[in-house]
């Protein structure tokens, strides 16, 4: 080996013990005092050391060069002593603003003046963990589940799923369908099934699965369960009808629908509108897929450079109500093998964004290519804008949104020229922009948008979730 192989790699076993030495700080943050910390958006619990060390990485993006560890880990030792509340730590801002503005102080004082609502609260939270209900348990309901189990029931505790019994194995397969998934891999964790309390208990939480096909007639509060929040993953319901039958069933508070809603239930897209919820919405929609990938992308680039006009179109994994052979379908080429084709097909997409963005009324057309993969789609955003802009500042721009912009949690950005539709499984955000295949011409920008139609819209379910129950950590630094 080299000298400098040799440097290399020393400087490498460096860093990871620096990065080692991070992960009980930051468990015990998240544990003992309802903390959660960041790199610029990416949460860093339950993350390896790599994973650290990549989130360190993806700092450069926004300040030019990585982050050291060397500021990042006597950060979270300060904050350990602090003996915090609940909060959401974002420690390269924090990092970047006793850089910017420290003036010599000792972190442990600027911390001090930072934090200072929380500094001695010692883990409290300000609220009550809320009780969550899924009704159903498809392909949305268990990457529901996955994300509030791994929440450890911090804000949101899962209690219960309601789904119609299948067949006598019905409570072994539902646990093995959580248990294993042929896009999203392994559960991380464990999990056993009760046949005789019909309960699955996954890393802890004990979730019961009750079996009905009423949502008007379940007794929640027979189970211990109340002031719940059920998300109805189903989609049989869609309007304001159909899903108050929730509300009947005792227990229940609000409903939130995982589908876009019909007739005058709001659609909320998280990041965009989520503050239009009111204290008397008992039933809200979380939108599709499409329209909370697309939705805040076409609201930062309104917002930078004016959009008159625009054409989406999506191109879309396929989905369970597609056939796998050519069979007969009520829809429009729907019946033709979902496995062999791409099938053109209808997005309510486009005018869906107005529900959220006002000012996109009559802006936007859109259609959809239905494609021979299970997960991760694109949308194709045609856009006419009220100024020139080049295709450097569009993307200067969104990569600033995706890092610093109050839809950090919404937009990535990413502009590597080897990466395809498999590397974006997982995301949490709404949208991933792909820089290297915007184009611009005058006043035309063609944007191109990945989305995790399954995962990330998950994500913004449940952010939107924690809205209806009112459990959002405070948030620093506040700017």
């Amino acid at each position: 080996m080299t000298q400098q192989s040799a440097a290399a790699l020393s400087e490498w076993s460096d860093r990871e013990e620096l990065a080692e030495a991070m992960i009980p700080l930051i468990g015990r943050l998240y544990r003992k005092n309802n903390v959660v910390t960041s790199i610029y958006g990416r949460k860093l619990i339950n993350k390896s050391a790599v994973d650290l060390l990549k989130a360190h990485r993806i700092a450069r993006h926004n300040d030019g060069q990585e982050l050291p560890l060397e500021q990042t880990h006597p950060i979270l030792q300060a904050m350990d002593a602090l003996d915090l509340g609940a909060a959401s730590v974002d420690i390269a801002k924090l990092a970047r603003k006793y850089k910017e503005t420290g003036n010599g102080a000792a972190l442990e004082d600027f911390l001090r003046g930072e934090l200072g609502d929380v500094v001695g609260a010692a883990g409290a939270a300000g609220f009550e963990p809320r009780d969550v209900v899924l009704y159903g348990f498809g392909r949305i309901g268990r990457l529901l589940a996955r994300i509030l189990v791994e929440r450890g029931g911090y804000g949101l505790r899962l209690r219960a799923i309601v789904v119609r019994k299948g067949s006598d194995e019905d409570l072994i397969k539902r646990a093995s369908l959580l248990r294993r998934d042929s896009v999203h891999g392994p559960f991380d964790g464990s999990i056993t099934v009760d046949q005789e309390n019909n309960t699955i208990k996954a890393n802890g939480t004990l979730i019961k699965v009750i079996y009905s096909s009423d949502p008007a007639s379940v007794d929640y509060t027979a189970h211990g369960i109340d002031n719940a929040i059920v998300v109805d993953n189903t989609g049989k319901w869609r309007d304001r009808a159909g899903l108050e039958q929730h509300l009947q069933s005792k227990g229940v508070a609000r409903v939130l629908l995982t589908a876009p809603g019909k007739g005058d239930v709001k659609n909320i897209v998280h990041g965009i509108n989520h503050r239009d919820i009111d204290e008397s919405d008992a039933v809200v929609s979380a939108a599709s897929c499409t329209t909370n990938a697309i939705t805040p992308v076409l609201k930062a680039m309104n917002d930078e450079f004016g959009v008159s006009h625009g054409h989406v179109e999506t191109v879309h994994s396929f989905t369970n109500d597609q056939n796998l052979i050519d069979n007969f379908h009520k829809g429009d080429r729907r019946g033709r093998s979902a496995a062999l084709n791409m099938v053109i097909t209808e997005t309510g997409a486009a005018k869906a964004v107005s529900k959220a963005l006002p000012e996109f009324e009559g802006k936007l057309t859109g259609n959809a290519i239905r494609v021979p993969t299970p997960d991760v789609s694109m949308a194709i955003l045609n856009l006419n804008l009220e100024r020139e802009a080049t295709k450097e500042e569009i993307n200067t721009y969104l990569r600033t949104v995706s890092l610093t912009s109050d839809l950090h949690k919404q937009i990535d950005y990413i502009d590597s020229p080897e990466v395809v539709s498999t590397d974006f499984v997982g995301s949490r955000r709404a949208g991933i922009v792909d820089g290297l295949a915007t184009i611009s011409s005058g006043r035309n920008a063609v944007v191109y948008v990945w989305y995790d139609n399954e995962f990330g819209y998950s994500c913004q379910v449940i952010r939107v979730v924690e809205e209806l129950a009112g459990t959002h950590p405070q948030s620093f630094p506040a700017s």
